[in-house]
């Protein structure tokens, strides 16, 4: 009697396309334990298992199966992630969320269009953030917008409450335009002796809105003996198109910031907004495949370092004078699980004498700013920027502190929908900055309030 014998099964080709997949060797560290779940800021809103990165590594192995299709209710749980790679931190397995998150993004944008005014706002925002000089014309009428009272008195009549969610959002997070657009840190800051030669990143945001964040970082740097280039060609870091699932546009991006930087002849190159280095960090995985990039964009990805990062790796120089303030700090998330970093910036607010340092209850859940999302999702965002200023109203704090721009003007947003706008929020190195300085207390909380009085 013959044997059959038994038919193999054909393995279904992947939903995904061939370029960049997610690996499926990373896809299948996930053991699906559940630790990710009260980490990650959509499943605490939600509950819903497939807004959790558990879920989302589950639709990714199915699709990579051939097993699902990449189809918008695939879409629409993969936009729903903030990036803000809690989960990393609370992973026993060491997945690599942010790799596979980073690898379906793009996926997404080929494969599932997106409705025509989803479209069109995205368009938008990617033709103007990551342009400074583009920031700096928009600036003009802001200024206007804001100096001649009319930001004060829209923002009292209630007819925010009319308009579209996401433009709304916009409006709620306009940051303060400063005096002069014009204002540019020098290409080079020389000092005596100088310990070490530093690169030091503009940004795009930064460098027109955080003008003063900037000025803060290079003080810091220059007192504590580093010589300073800031290449003026310098652009975009491509970490919102990275976020986005822009990979062309952000493998750009990658590379016009490492030919800025390549004949500076640094030994670090430092960032102070924390979206941008988790980014600037990866350039080398961004450009793998690159021939004439992927050795160039390792090195240069080597030498990139927070500012608080950097400072903890230096003997501290530069006196610190008392500054007598009790201040919440908020981690960033692509600065604490992105990049790991958590101890260094406590570790130099705690070196300034007299300052308190309180900590924020459910500090690892995401304030819901997250590059653009608070943007492209207002009430999520708004959910999350409520829920974390709730939690950092119990420290009974004179202020806020934090070490990225957007958290900042989350932060601030949700302080003023509590009727709390006069609370200050500093980037971590202002306040190392006024230390240094001599600043009291009074005169830095004097100097906030200024700029907002200005404003509004």
């Amino acid at each position: 009697m013959a044997h059959t014998q038994p038919v193999p099964e054909t393995k279904k080709p992947s939903s995904f396309d061939a370029h960049h997949p997610p690996e499926k060797k990373l896809i299948d560290d996930c053991v699906h334990c559940g630790f990710c779940l009260p980490a990650c800021p959509t499943y605490v809103l939600w509950g819903e298992e497939m807004d959790s990165p558990r879920g989302r590594i589950y639709m990714m192995k199915k699709a990579e199966e051939g097993a699902a299709p990449l189809d918008q209710r695939f879409g629409q749980h993969m936009d729903n992630c903030l990036g803000c790679m809690a989960c990393m931190t609370a992973c026993p397995s060491g997945v690599q969320y942010e790799k596979l998150i980073e690898a379906v993004r793009p996926q997404v944008e080929r494969h599932l269009p997106r409705s025509v005014g989803d479209s069109l706002f995205r368009k938008m925002l990617f033709a103007t953030f990551p342009y400074a000089n583009r920031l700096r014309a928009l600036a003009v009428p802001m200024l206007v917008y804001q100096r001649s009272g009319l930001q004060r008195l829209v923002r009292a009549s209630g007819v925010l409450k009319l308009l579209p969610k996401r433009l709304a959002a916009m409006e709620s997070l306009l940051p303060t335009v400063p005096n002069s657009l014009l204002t540019q840190l020098p290409a080079h800051v020389a000092t005596k002796k100088p310990r070490r030669r530093v690169g030091m990143l503009s940004g795009c945001v930064q460098q027109v809105f955080f003008q003063h964040v900037n000025a803060a970082t290079a003080r810091v740097l220059a007192a504590e003996g580093c010589e300073i280039v800031i290449p003026q060609t310098q652009e975009c870091c491509g970490a919102l198109m990275v976020h986005s699932g822009l990979e062309e546009e952000a493998m750009c991006s990658a590379i016009r910031m490492i030919m800025a930087f390549e004949t500076a002849n640094v030994d670090a190159i430092i960032i102070n907004a924390a979206g941008c280095g988790s980014t600037m960090k990866q350039y080398g995985h961004l450009l793998r495949d690159d021939p004439d990039w992927a050795e160039r964009a390792a090195i240069f990805s080597a030498k990139c370092r927070d500012i608080a990062e950097f400072l903890c790796e230096l003997e501290p120089r530069a006196t610190r004078h008392p500054l007598p303030l009790r201040a919440a700090y908020h981690d960033a998330c692509h600065l604490q699980h992105a990049q790991g970093i958590h101890a260094q910036p406590r570790t130099l607010l705690a070196g300034i004498p007299l300052l308190d340092i309180a900590e924020i209850p459910d500090a690892a859940i995401c304030c819901g700013s997250a590059g653009v999302y608070n943007l492209l999702h207002p009430q999520t965002g708004e959910e999350l920027g409520d829920r974390k200023v709730e939690n950092l109203l119990t420290t009974q704090a004179e202020a806020v502190i934090s070490a990225n721009p957007g958290c900042l003007l989350q932060l601030m947003s949700g302080l003023r929908r509590r009727g709390l706008a006069d609370m200050p929020a500093f980037h971590m190195v202002e306040l190392l900055d006024a230390s240094i300085r001599g600043l009291s207390a009074d005169e830095l909380l004097r100097q906030d309030r200024s700029a907002r009085i200005q404003a509004n």
